[in-house]
């Protein structure tokens, strides 16, 4: 199985991001962690997306 850098972390950014603003729609969640776990989840995308970009073949 072949899978291209950076496509986890894409697809793990994605996942994480979409987690993050769930959170951040909640009312009672914690809107520090929330905004923690969006930004995270954001970082990962770029640097995935980076990853595919760099090694496109």
């Amino acid at each position: 199985m072949n899978v291209r850098e950076g496509l986890i972390p894409a697809a793990l950014g994605t996942a994480v991001t979409a987690a993050g603003y769930t959170m951040k729609q909640m009312q009672g969640s914690n809107k520090m962690i929330a905004n923690t776990v969006f930004g995270f989840g954001l970082a990962h995308m770029v640097l995935g997306v980076i990853d595919l970009v760099e090694h496109r073949r």
